[in-house]
């Protein structure tokens, strides 16, 4: 793989893909081609998947159904997009990948661990992110700023002590990949976090050798 995988990451209303489209645009502006996907979603097949993922009307969806469906939508993701921009040299941007089935599925659902990440290494056939950036914010000043968007969708809705269970392992992520996840306070201005963001990329491009 030639090009460079970038993953935002963070709690639902952290500002991740504001963020993420602000970065596209300075990227672009630089002369770098970049590819844009999300998670769920990002293809045709992926978008109708995130469509019954999110939809509050599937309440009764078990941890192990929701977990497939998103390996699944990922797996598309892979093989359709992220794997051949990253082999033409692109800068992949992709807003929530396999650390959120983690972090979501895995902590705040408290599903089995070790059959989450045997599933993704098998949907992603290995690829991880070279960097992603982690958008700190507490599940109380989330869950302010979520009021304002209105109705919320199946995961959003769920209590706060999931929400808690998804910050905590955000952070056991962080921990555990203190090389590749960069912390960022999401509770700064959306100038200065879009500041210290394009900062650490360009730098990881710059030594990485992607190029122009």
């Amino acid at each position: 793989m030639n090009g460079m995988f970038i993953t935002v990451e963070g709690p639902d209303g952290s500002g991740k893909t504001t963020q993420l489209n602000l970065l596209v645009e300075a990227l672009n502006s630089k002369g770098y081609e970049v590819v844009v996907t999300r998670e769920p979603g990002g293809t045709t097949v992926g978008n109708s998947i995130r469509e019954v993922l999110l939809s509050p009307e599937h309440h009764e969806m078990t941890p192990r159904v929701e977990m497939m469906l998103y390996a699944a939508s990922r797996a598309q993701n892979v093989d359709q997009i992220i794997r051949p921009a990253l082999a033409r040299g692109a800068v992949v941007l992709c807003d929530r990948f396999v650390d959120a089935s983690i972090a979501y599925q895995g902590y705040g659902l408290q599903y089995d661990m070790d059959q989450i990440e045997s599933l993704n290494e098998w949907a992603t056939s290995g690829i991880t992110p070279d960097v992603t950036f982690l958008f700190d914010l507490t599940p109380q000043r989330a869950q302010e700023r979520m009021k304002d968007r209105g109705q919320l969708d199946r995961i959003e809705s769920r209590d706060q002590a999931f929400h808690q269970r998804v910050y905590e392992g955000f952070h056991a992520l962080l921990n555990k990949y203190p090389e590749r996840m960069i912390l960022i306070d999401a509770d700064q201005s959306v100038e200065c976090i879009h500041d210290e963001v394009l900062d650490a990329t360009l730098e990881r491009l710059k030594n990485r050798g992607v190029k122009l």
